[in-house]
């Protein structure tokens, strides 16, 4: 049976991210939001790295500009191909 894939608003991963920092039992909070607590590391995680703008939705990561040129390049090669 396939379970279906939870999509949150960016409004509530900013929300957790700040109740997060402001907690000491990030655990605690992971439970009071019914999210992994995984979840919410990966999600202080990419803030601390991007910033607001990363919750893009769908999966979607906001690259650095390293990245860009990496995934540009690899895209232009199979083209080519």
């Amino acid at each position: 049976m396939k379970r279906e894939r939870k999509i949150y608003d960016p409004a509530f991963k900013t929300k957790a991210i700040q109740l997060s920092n402001e907690r000491t039992n990030i655990s605690e909070l992971a439970r009071e939001l019914g999210i992994a607590v995984t979840l919410l590391y990966k999600w202080r995680k990419e803030y601390e790295e991007f910033g607001e703008g990363n919750f893009l939705g769908n999966g979607n990561l906001k690259l650095t500009p390293e990245q860009e040129k990496s995934t540009n390049w690899r895209k232009s090669s199979r083209m080519q191909s």
